[in-house]
C-alpha cells in the first residue's frame, strides 16, 4: 500500500507491518495504525509512523542495541490486550525526543516503552508505575558531562 507521509514523502509499505495499537500512545488515543519505519540503516534510530496522520512519526530505538541496563515488567493487564504467548515475540522501543537544535540532549522515555508482538501485530504503551525510569533520560549522559 502506499503511505503518504509529510516527513518522509510517499512510501510503499506492506500491510502486514502495520501494528495496531491496542493500548494507545498517550495523547493520541484517536490513532491506532502504525508503521515502524528505517530510512537510514546506519542509525540505531528508527521511526514510528501514524498510518492514519501523515504529520505524525516519532523517533524510536531499541536500548537492547545500547548498553544501558533497562529491564521491564509487562503489567498482566499488557499480557493479556496484547495477546502475549512468549517473550521471542516482543519488540521493546522507546520514544526519544531530539532536539534539532542540539542532538546530544536527546533524551529517552523510559517510563512508557512501546511494546510490540510480532506475532499478532498488536502494540501498545505502557506506563511502568512505582519504576523510578524517567520521562526524559538524557541518550548521552556520559558525553554531557
Amino acid at each position: 500500500m502506499k503511505l503518504k507521509t509529510l516527513r518522509f514523502g510517499e512510501i510503499e509499505i506492506e500491510e502486514s507491518r502495520i501494528f495496531n495499537f491496542v493500548m494507545p500512545i498517550i495523547g493520541f488515543n484517536h490513532l491506532s495504525k502504525f508503521v515502524i519505519l528505517e530510512p537510514n540503516k546506519d542509525t540505531l534510530f528508527k521511526w514510528l509512523q501514524s498510518v492514519e496522520d501523515s504529520s505524525l512519526a516519532f523517533p524510536i530505538i531499541s536500548l537492547s542495541a545500547l548498553d544501558y541496563d533497562y529491564t521491564i515488567d509487562i503489567p498482566d493487564n499488557a499480557v493479556t490486550v496484547l495477546d502475549i504467548k512468549n517473550v521471542e515475540s516482543l519488540l521493546v522501543m522507546n520514544i526519544t525526543s531530539i532536539p534539532q537544535d542540539d542532538p546530544k540532549s536527546t533524551t529517552i522515555n523510559l517510563l512508557a516503552p512501546l511494546i510490540f508482538n510480532i506475532d499478532n501485530n498488536k502494540a501498545g504503551q505502557i506506563v511502568l508505575s512505582g519504576s523510578g525510569y524517567d520521562i526524559s533520560y538524557p541518550m548521552f549522559k556520559e558525553i554531557n558531562k
